[in-house]
């Protein structure tokens, strides 16, 4: 590194030292990451957060809103002009419009910045002027989520644990097959690795499909404009005794290396590191469905991305001179009016024991997380309903597939989580006891008075915990 080098790397660090201390003397900013794997509704979420902060009268257990102390919030043009805009108005007219239809998934990652102007509470209340907070949103796909895992790998204990996984999964057979019939010593043939990442990225998409979480790489899912280079021509194969510098298991080595430093690393130093709070979606009703496999797969995957997280506290020079730690973590089983509200708690409970492990560690660590049941768009009513005798608590809805209106029973959750975890670990391939059903529901069509924001289910008590006290 040259003198020139340096002297930017050192006037960066002051301009940056400057402006955490304005953040933090006059008008702090708040950077909340939305994250979560595939289909657990990051844009829905976002998108009826910032219609509800704009409209609060669905709001009552954020504190400051209920106690009216929130003149104002306002969206504003986003400070990093290299990334996206979160492309809020055009999901919110898919969501309430007149065909209401779910918004397209999450594909790159986009930002938005809503500002608050707050009145300041307590008895010298008056005395105070009001204040200015602004919440930088951060959404990002949850595809790329599971790679931070991938830093602390290399390509040999990758590739064992993944074949490992994977092995048994009938989606995976002709994968296995061809990666069995390849000899990792041979030289570099370009068009054998191509065909080895596109039968392993074909295992990748089906496997999601399915409704496992431990798809990695993210990229080879949503490849965008790195589709076809090198650093996504890579696949997991077994790790001969000997390689040479020019073998294919050699060149793999390498392309899953620059994938980690050229693409996984910088997502992690300009966006991740960044984040102070965080919520992370999941989609516990889908695993569920899928079985045993699937929500032992959701638990592994949430325990493992917390090591990317860095939780703690932010205390006012740890912000300024070692960068920002994430103060809270929010986990979120999403889609909780497919249920009625007397099994919510049960879904809440299941949440917190899948999220037990990484929960423990954060708040070892100085964070403070919490679980709950939430739907940031409420698409059901509920019904209770006589079957052969038997009174059924249901949820009905317009169905995604044909349009119609359907009551629906998606089967009782368990009162003791462990009911379903412990199958889940020991590796069983069925529920032996239970049937547990889900359905796919559109929106329903929405009409909002002025000041409302859509219907969700504790939305509300989400936001309290993640950016009530700052407030």
């Amino acid at each position: 590194m040259g003198l020139g080098d340096i002297a930017d790397t050192i006037t960066h660090q002051i301009e940056a030292a400057g402006a955490s201390a304005h953040e933090a003397l006059f008008e702090p900013v708040v950077r909340l990451g939305v994250t979560g794997l595939s289909r657990a509704g990051k844009t829905v979420f976002i998108t009826s957060l910032v219609a509800n902060l704009l409209n609060r009268a669905r709001m009552g257990q954020l504190v400051t809103a209920a106690e009216g102390r929130i003149d104002g919030v306002f969206l504003q043009p986003q400070p990093d002009v290299t990334v996206p805009r979160f492309d809020y108005e055009s999901h919110l007219s898919a969501m309430t419009g007149p065909s209401p239809h779910w918004p397209a998934s999450t594909t790159a990652i986009s930002e938005l910045r809503l500002s608050f102007r707050v009145q300041p509470g307590g008895m010298l209340a008056g005395l105070r002027r009001p204040r200015i907070v602004h919440l930088d949103i951060v959404d990002y796909p949850g595809e790329w989520l599971l790679d931070l895992a991938l830093l602390d790998q290399t390509y040999g204990e990758w590739s064992a644990a993944t074949l490992g996984h994977i092995k048994g999964r009938e989606m995976a057979v002709d994968y296995l097959k061809l990666a069995a019939d390849t000899d990792g010593t041979a030289p570099l043939d370009e068009v054998q690795a191509k065909a080895l990442a596109a039968s392993f990225t074909t295992y990748l998409n089906t496997a999601r499909n399915a409704g496992f979480s431990d798809c990695t790489p993210g990229r080879f899912l949503l490849p965008g404009d790195l589709a076809g280079s090198p650093a996504l021509t890579f696949a997991p194969l077994a790790q001969p005794e000997k390689a040479k510098r020019t073998s294919l298991w050699r060149q793999m080595e390498r392309r899953f290396d620059a994938y980690k430093a050229k693409i996984v690393k910088p997502f992690f130093k300009d966006h991740f590191a960044r984040i102070d709070r965080q919520i992370v979606l999941m989609d516990v009703l889908g695993a569920i469905h899928a079985g045993p496999a699937a929500l032992e797969d959701q638990r592994r995957a949430m325990a493992e991305i917390l090591t990317a997280f860095r939780p703690g506290q932010n205390a006012f020079l740890t912000r300024i001179f070692r960068g920002r730690r994430i103060e809270r973590i929010l986990f979120a089983a999403t889609k909780a009016d497919h249920l009625h509200h007397s099994q919510h708690a049960r879904l809440t409970a299941i949440c917190q024991a899948m999220v037990r492990e990484a929960s423990d560690k954060a708040g070892f660590a100085g964070a403070q997380t919490a679980a709950m049941s939430i739907a940031a768009l409420r698409a059901t009513t509920e019904e209770t309903l006589n079957h052969q005798g038997r009174r059924l608590d249901c949820v009905r809805g317009t169905l995604l597939e044909g349009g119609k209106s359907a009551a629906f029973y998606p089967g009782e959750l368990p009162n003791d989580p462990a009911r379903l975890l412990a199958p889940a670990r020991e590796g069983g391939e069925k529920w032996l006891d239970a049937d547990y059903q889900i359905m796919r529901f559109a929106p329903s069509p929405i009409e909002l008075v002025a000041g409302q924001g859509p219907p969700h289910i504790r939305l509300d008590k989400a936001a309290e915990f993640l950016i009530g006290d700052k407030l």
